[in-house]
């Protein structure tokens, strides 16, 4: 007698605000099979994830059979693709800047309360998780509040939790996401292990290091799911006919000082953990860097110096757009120069504020539109809206769109004041391989006006080809300055 499948799926259809994004789709997921499942942004990937988990309504059938033999827990367990906390007051309306805030720091969990009070309502054995933690060099991270960690840290820690629980059905939304190449290496081991042990996966990724485990493929296209080949899933999307960007990002940006950035034996310290390290760096008018290390290398601490959010800035020598930080600039005057996406403003940006006013409200660098703006400001933004194919999305709430679509929304948020220096840090989380490819391409063209650049990305696949400099941090030093040499 065969088994019964531990998923199967019949005339699924569901809707994602009032679109109808799944249609009559079928799906069976045999015993001992684990899937990776892709597809283009907005195509219904995390939608039908957050189905089989029960955790969103739907028309149709899931039947979840799960093994009564197993000494697994009988359990669907979703990963979403970043980590949603709350502080000891049960609130979650947390800004950006409130992370380098020592009141909250003081008012947010430790990762171990975190994981304990997990552990307890799971019935499992914190000396499990120190294992984990270990295997994905996080130990050292135990009493680091949830606010202070960065996008690869918290991602971290929601896959800590997830292997910790070992449920017979584990579903993983970008497990990747804001990982490095050691860290991606361990949870692909990590991965090995869970399923030598019985739990079944579905990875939703778009990334082609995946552990050999993961053996089945499948996309969603048009509402349905189509098995695909292991070759199939290594194939590029096919290239999108690339549109001419907009004219006022072809002027180029009036730079106030040679040196962008000028920073001398910078120190930062929590207490008596030393997070900065005697940083010396010099970024001028028109350089293109890259910004890598591991994660928990210091970067977001060394990018919020830059941005005028980190109020260690005033203790240290540093210089931004040829004057010293605390001479009498705001952090405003700071802001107005540059354009900046990373994962954490994505997180704590204004839940309210429409695509079109999430975009204007680039101008203003506010979290949300608290203004009218001029006329000039609207036909950019409309200029813009067109150029990242979000016009019929325009007046729906950020927050409402598939998450590729509110990073499409953010870069353009990002670049629409044209400024003369661009942040971008991991700007394509989220993002499927041709929207990768195509904001990339927008950057090399920006670049070519005389913007300053920084980007920090893990995936060397994954770069615009204008960068020409790299910084490396390793254990919040300077681990290495180099040219990038073009390739002959």
């Amino acid at each position: 007698m065969m088994s019964q499948p531990i998923v199967n799926i019949a005339n699924l259809n569901l809707k994602y605000h009032n679109k109808l994004v799944l249609q009559d789709l079928n799906w069976v997921i045999n015993r001992k099979e684990n899937w990776l499942l892709r597809g283009i942004s907005g195509s219904g990937k995390t939608s039908l994830a957050k189905a089989i988990a029960g955790l969103v309504r739907f028309q149709g059938d899931i039947e979840v059979n799960f093994d009564p033999q197993s000494s697994l827990p009988p359990l669907v367990h979703y990963v979403a693709n970043w980590y949603q906390f709350k502080d000891l007051e049960g609130q979650s309306n947390f800004y950006y800047q409130q992370r380098y805030n020592k009141q909250a720091t003081e008012t947010t969990a430790t990762v171990k309360f975190e994981l304990e009070n997990y552990g307890k309502k799971h019935q499992l054995q914190f000396s499990e998780a120190e294992k984990l933690l270990a295997a994905l060099g996080f130990s050292d991270l135990l009493d680091s509040t949830l606010i202070q960690l960065s996008s690869g840290e918290h991602k971290k820690l929601q896959l800590v939790s997830a292997l910790w629980l070992k449920p017979q059905l584990l579903i993983i939304d970008q497990p990747y996401n804001g990982l490095d190449k050691l860290s991606r290496h361990k949870l692909n081991d990590l991965f090995e292990a869970i399923t030598a042990a019985g739990t079944q996966l579905i990875l939703i990724s778009n990334d082609k290091e995946l552990p050999s485990a993961v053996h089945r493929f499948a996309a969603i296209k048009t509402g349905k799911l189509v098995e695909i080949s292991a070759d199939e899933h290594l194939q590029e999307y096919d290239k999108e006919e690339a549109k001419s960007i907009p004219d006022f990002l072809t002027e180029t940006p009036v730079s106030s000082a040679e040196n962008i950035i000028r920073m001398v034996n910078v120190n930062i310290s929590y207490g008596e953990k030393q997070v900065l390290k005697d940083i010396s760096w010099e970024v001028k008018a028109g350089e293109k860097w890259l910004l890598q290390g591991p994660n928990g290398s210091g970067k977001s601490t060394l990018l919020s110096l830059i941005t005028g959010d980190h109020p260690q800035a005033y203790a240290n020598d540093l210089h931004l757009f040829g004057n010293k930080r605390g001479s009498g600039e705001s952090i405003w005057d700071i802001k107005k120069r540059i354009g900046l996406i990373s994962p954490e403003l994505h997180w704590y940006f204004d839940p309210l504020a429409t695509v079109r006013q999430s975009i204007i409200s680039g101008f203003f660098d506010s979290s949300g539109l608290f203004r009218e703006p001029d006329y000039t400001k609207k036909t950019q933004a409309a200029e813009l809206i067109s150029y990242f194919g979000l016009t019929e999305y325009q007046d729906v709430l950020l927050n409402q769109l598939p998450l590729g679509k509110q990073r499409l929304a953010f870069l353009a948020r990002t670049i629409i004041k044209n400024p003369e220096l661009l942040i971008l840090d991991e700007p394509c989380q989220g993002l499927d391989q041709q929207q990768t490819q195509y904001f990339n391409k927008l950057v090399d063209e920006l670049c070519q006006n005389g913007t300053t650049l920084i980007y920090v990305g893990h995936f060397e696949s994954q770069l615009p080809a204008c960068i020409e400099k790299r910084i490396l941090l390793e254990n919040g030093e300077v681990k290495s300055v180099e040219n990038i040499l073009e390739s002959v």
